[in-house]
């Protein structure tokens, strides 16, 4: 279990946001729209990234095409207090084995999604986010949150080169399709080595507008990539396979034989 402290706020044309963990490592990350910096104050060090997915949920806005309904079902449970708001209880449930079901606690007034759970075979709690206590309306001002974004005096910045990309250019394609998902984005993560296409460690997302799977392929090393078994936190599993030369990794927040299913299609189409 891990907990966090939110500040969100949004004028209508750029929303703002701190979280500060308040469990295990400190850690403080702002984001003012795609613009993300991680302080990490025990090692000194701040990363800046640039994220196009927000975590959104549903992410139906940057899904090609909203399949939602032919892959999930949906039913009102009714109306329960979370953090002290009213809030409508909907329960999203898969109408297939390839992804798991969701439980979604939605504030009446706003909408806001203020408890979620994930839920795996027969309705078993894999995961749960929720808040414990929540202010809406809360002063929060944007302009010191964008100060504290930027003062990075005393820690080291760190810049990840991620270059956008295509799996295809990267010469990686799926040789079979996994229902109802579909390719979001794809980076490689540049080493300032000069390496050949396909070499460069990449990230290839896709999404069902709901659940989100990640393919990361780097080159096969010996000494690190041993263990082919299955692994989970949560509702968070990940399975790894050597592919060539390659390491290939499949990580979401859907079942297993998901997983396996795009490390078995994943396949090279250039040496």
């Amino acid at each position: 279990m891990s907990a966090s402290k939110i500040w969100h706020v949004c004028d209508g044309q750029q929303q703002v946001e701190r979280i500060d963990s308040l469990t295990g490592a400190p850690r403080t990350t702002i984001r003012r729209n795609n613009e993300v910096i991680t302080f990490a104050p025990e090692s000194k060090t701040a990363t800046v990234e640039k994220r196009e997915s927000l975590g959104l949920f549903p992410d139906m806005g940057r899904t090609p095409s909203n399949q939602i309904p032919q892959f999930y079902s949906a039913r009102e449970v009714g109306v329960q207090r979370v953090a002290g708001h009213l809030a409508d209880t909907v329960e999203i449930l898969p109408r297939d084995e390839w992804r798991f079901g969701y439980r979604i606690w939605s504030e009446q007034q706003s909408g806001l999604v203020v408890k979620i759970q994930t839920l795996g075979e027969q309705g078993a709690v894999l995961e749960q986010v929720a808040f414990t206590e929540l202010q809406l309306d809360a002063p929060v001002s944007m302009d010191k949150l964008k100060q504290a974004m930027k003062d990075t005096r005393g820690y080291e910045v760190i810049k990840p080169a991620l270059k956008k990309t295509t799996a295809e250019a990267q010469g990686w394609r799926l040789k079979e399709a996994i229902p109802g998902f579909q390719s979001m984005s794809c980076h490689t993560r540049e080493t300032g080595q000069g390496l050949a296409p396909g070499q460069a460690p990449m990230q290839w997302v896709f999404s069902d507008g709901l659940a989100s799977v990640s393919l990361f392929v780097e080159p096969f090393d010996e000494q690190r990539h041993r263990q082919e078994k299955p692994a989970a936190v949560g509702a968070t599993h990940s399975v790894g396979r050597r592919v060539g030369d390659h390491w290939v990794t499949a990580m979401g927040e859907v079942p297993v034989a998901t997983l396996k299913r795009f490390i078995q299609a994943i396949e090279r189409t250039q040496p």
